[in-house]
């Protein structure tokens, strides 16, 4: 088994939105109700990795296994220290480490641009590889949102999961003055 984790390039779009098309459709990951087609997925692509995020793609034997990136938690100034991240797999390829890898090499090229905290907001507590990934990483729950969703003609809680990244909040980033 060979996996490679790599950043994501525009030859990744159609897989991309392959994946989240399902996802869209048939699971709740995502609250968004209408899949978005490959020029929508190219242009928020390049959104999140012109804003400075990391954005990755994992292969295993060669094959699109999934992808993962980060991207702002909330547009105020007073956040720009804290990350949200998302992954998705292709269902074939779930319990074989690759989401691990995924948010592993999130939380590393996140570290390392300065980044101190990292949220996960999963999609329903039933999502539990989602949370269990996310408890294998360092991430701690931190609230359950009840009802804060609707799709699939049910409502649905949202989990909220933080991990800190590098020194997190015991001290101020370099050359914070606020």
């Amino acid at each position: 088994m060979s996996l490679l984790i790599r950043d994501a390039t525009a030859a990744d779009v159609s897989a991309i939105t392959a994946l989240y098309a399902d996802e869209v459709r048939e699971r709740v990951a995502t609250y968004e109700y209408d899949a978005p087609n490959e020029q929508e997925m190219a242009r928020r692509m390049r959104d999140i990795q012109g804003a400075g995020y990391p954005y990755v793609v994992a292969e295993l034997d060669g094959a699109f296994a999934g992808y993962a990136y980060a991207s702002s938690y909330r547009g105020r100034i007073g956040y720009r220290w804290t990350v949200e991240d998302t992954v998705y797999l292709r269902p074939e390829f779930h319990g074989r480490g690759i989401g691990k890898a995924l948010l592993a090499k999130l939380i590393d090229l996140c570290e390392a641009q300065g980044f101190r905290q990292m949220v996960a907001v999963i999609g329903e507590p039933g999502n539990g590889a989602s949370v269990a990934l996310h408890e294998r990483l360092g991430f701690r729950t931190v609230g359950i949102f009840q009802g804060l969703g609707r799709k699939h003609g049910r409502w649905l809680d949202t989990v909220q999961m933080q991990r800190p990244l590098g020194s997190g909040d015991r001290d101020a980033p370099a050359g914070e003055d606020c």
